[in-house]
């Protein structure tokens, strides 16, 4: 059942959520956000998708900052870029998505892309088989296919998502690796409720 405009959630959210949960819900739940030098450079990189409205390079027209929506995820967001490659008569539209580091060990990028492919391929009545992902750190394209298992996992982390907003609950704060990266680090504090979490338990051993 296709979703309404007032239904609809930010695209982005899905890669905030595959990468962290709590980090998902203190952006779109608790509209907390801080700058850091991981965050400025990733914007930087943003602007600069952003500076033009389109150009063509022969058999392809580069459309910069695409307004997306689906009314079947419920999504809405924004594309960096969109190529549209001609293959005949036709024109493919190809995302392209910016980001500041190199890539990721998970599918939280290429699920965001792969959102980005559905919501253009409900808008222009397409298929669209495969995207690419640029890393400012090795300045390097990866090609994303948009196979069904991709599909899926995007569609997936949607319904989660939405489940998550939608009942206002943070998740605990569970530290890692990749927390050193995330400029909401002094926000969530990851370290300090583990520590207070073990606290609790060698007193609770003591007694």
């Amino acid at each position: 059942m296709p979703y309404t405009e007032d239904d609809l959630i930010q695209l982005s959210s899905l890669q905030h959520f595959m990468y962290c949960e709590r980090q998902c819900a203190l952006i779109h739940i608790e509209q907390a956000w801080s700058e850091n030098l991981f965050t400025a450079e990733g914007r930087i990189m943003h602007d600069k998708a952003d500076s033009n409205k389109f150009e063509s390079r022969g058999n392809i027209r580069i459309d910069y900052s695409v307004p997306l929506r689906s009314l079947r995820l419920g999504l809405i967001g924004k594309a960096d870029v969109v190529e549209f490659h001609k293959h005949g008569d036709k024109w493919i539209p190809f995302p392209v998505e910016y980001k500041r580091g190199k890539p990721k060990i998970d599918d939280c990028d290429k699920v965001q892309l792969c959102a980005q492919a559905i919501c253009l391929e409900e808008m222009l009545n397409v298929e669209i088989p495969e995207g690419a992902l640029f890393y400012g750190q090795t300045r390097r394209r990866e090609d994303v296919v948009f196979d069904e298992k991709l599909r899926r996992e995007t569609k997936e982390a949607a319904r989660k998502v939405r489940e998550l907003i939608t009942s206002g609950i943070t998740p605990k704060a569970e530290y890692s690796k990749k927390c050193k990266q995330c400029s909401l680090l002094n926000l969530c504090l990851p370290k300090a409720n583990r520590n207070v979490s073990n606290y609790l338990m060698n007193v609770m051993e003591e007694e």
